[in-house]
């Protein structure tokens, strides 16, 4: 018994019950944030006059958590007040943009862009800096373990969700059909790709506007820069015995070229058009096909030489060479934590179709037909866009997917409630359906998540809580890519594959 309250009470003074939602909400202030602008790097104005303007971004920053006053005075608050006025707890947001007219740099202007929610004890709050004794002057518990935010007046947390591990190709077998997933991820978005092997032998690909749709492989490897079929086999098989399989997929495309599968994958696209069929299909290619190993065109034989091996491994697993693997194996989830989800909101805000870029883009504009040109960038930047967006999905618990009951009401009754509210998990299947396997304990749980605690009903087994001592790692904000290189080679892993 003294041990694990010794546990529960070291647990409890070091925050570790909610580590994993802070540490994740700082590293999305501390580098995400900062990685979302620079991936925008500059707004392009596009000129009637046809000259060059554009605005470069640069740094961007956070100020303390405030409030407005009635009078237009603004001071720093605590979470308490946000509490008591039924307030949100936030800070302003500010970039840093320079006008660049004709090649020539102007003066740059630190632009406030929004407000988004600061955390309970994370790194921007002041409490996270207090002293027990400090805490209690201040009207809080100095028990509470934070991590969660307060909007207008309630506090919310974000639930974790778990999802399929992003970038993992996961091989499996159902009855007499062969398919892999491979869930691509870049920048905060997720594109899911579909590979199946048909009862023919032919092994087609889904994936964008491609996925009701799916495409030959060795299509895709032709487009990709592997015009010939000696370097098509090459890139999937060495093995006499798994030639026969290539054999079959070659002589059903029957392309001779890149411009012959380009048109192939054009009228699966059903573009009409026909002087726009290669640039519509390499946008697609670059873009949307394996997006996180590049998007440019010198990155196209990288993915060829991919997809070499995902067809590879598609033909040893249905001449039962390698096994299949378990979707609901844990070595196959990831969690999305606080940061990521508000990372992914953040980005689809920012670069949406009438998001904070497009608006800015179309007030310039507007601006610039009365003849003015260079302008006061804080005058054309939308800041409310930002900020009621962030504050409407916090406040709901829509989110961007079409996800709902991402931010709930945070459990007060008592302080394990609370905790476990912090530490609970969601999957994203739906509760009307079945999922069996999913619903099952799986032994990968083990150590990671509650055996025992789950809703009763139509929620059970896809709603979870961490078990008590699991914690969440992030990915490190100061990972140096030799050691990991010279770690990995020190396993044994052969870097040049």
């Amino acid at each position: 018994m003294e041990i694990v309250k010794s546990f529960v009470e070291e647990m409890a003074q070091n925050k570790k019950f909610v580590a994993h939602q802070i540490e994740s909400y700082n590293d999305f202030v501390k580098r995400r944030l900062q990685e979302t602008v620079n991936d925008i790097g500059k707004i392009t104005i596009e000129l009637p006059t046809g000259e060059e303007l554009y605005i470069k971004l640069g740094k961007i920053s956070l100020g303390s958590p405030q409030t407005r006053e009635a009078d237009g005075s603004v001071r720093e608050i605590l979470p308490m007040e946000a509490r008591i006025r039924n307030i949100t707890y936030s800070s302003p947001l500010f970039v840093e943009m320079t006008p660049v007219f004709e090649g020539r740099e102007h003066n740059t202007e630190e632009v406030e862009i929004g407000e988004i929610p600061i955390m309970a004890h994370s790194a921007l709050c002041k409490l996270s800096r207090m002293t027990k004794e400090e805490l209690i002057d201040v009207g809080e518990d100095p028990n509470d373990v934070g991590g969660y935010f307060i909007i207008n007046g309630t506090e919310r947390v974000l639930i974790l969700s778990e999802e399929i591990a992003p970038n993992r190709l996961i091989l499996q077998k159902d009855a007499d059909e062969i398919t892999a997933r491979l869930d691509a991820e870049k920048g905060g978005y997720t594109q899911r790709h579909a590979f199946r092997r048909t009862p023919e032998g032919i092994i087609d690909v889904g994936f964008a506007s491609l996925s009701s749709n799916p495409v030959p492989i060795v299509v895709l490897l032709k487009v990709l820069g592997l015009e010939s079929d000696k370097e098509v086999l090459d890139a999937i098989t060495d093995k006499e015995d798994e030639m026969e399989d290539v054999f079959i997929n070659l002589y059903d495309a029957r392309l001779n070229n890149k411009e012959e599968a380009i048109e192939y994958i054009g009228k699966k696209l059903k573009i009409r058009q026909q002087e726009q069929i290669p640039e519509r299909v390499l946008h697609i290619i670059d873009n949307y096909l394996l997006a996180y190993m590049g998007t440019a065109p010198e990155d196209r034989i990288k993915k060829a030489k991919y997809l070499g091996v995902v067809m590879n491994n598609l033909i040893r697993l249905n001449k039962g060479k390698i096994a299949a693997e378990d979707l609901d194996h844990y070595a196959n989830k990831r969690l999305k934590m606080s940061g990521d989800l508000l990372d992914t909101l953040f980005r689809s805000i920012i670069m949406g179709r009438w998001g904070l870029v497009a608006r800015l883009q179309y007030n310039y504009q507007k601006m610039m037909k009365r003849g003015r040109k260079l302008l006061k960038l804080q005058s054309v930047v939308v800041s409310d866009v930002l900020t009621t967006q962030i504050m409407r999905a916090m406040a709901t618990g829509n989110w961007v997917g079409g996800k709902t009951g991402i931010s709930q009401r945070l459990e007060r009754s008592n302080f394990i409630r609370t905790a476990g509210h912090l530490r609970s998990v969601v999957s994203p299947l739906s509760s009307t359906q079945e999922h069996f396997e999913a619903r099952e304990l799986h032994a990968t749980q083990w150590g990671r998540l509650c055996a025992v605690r789950t809703p009763e009903g139509q929620n059970i087994g896809l709603r979870n809580f961490l078990a008590l001592g699991a914690q969440v790692t992030i990915p490190s904000l100061d990972a140096d890519e030799v050691k990991v290189t010279t770690a990995l080679k020190g396993l044994g892993v052969n870097m040049n594959d």
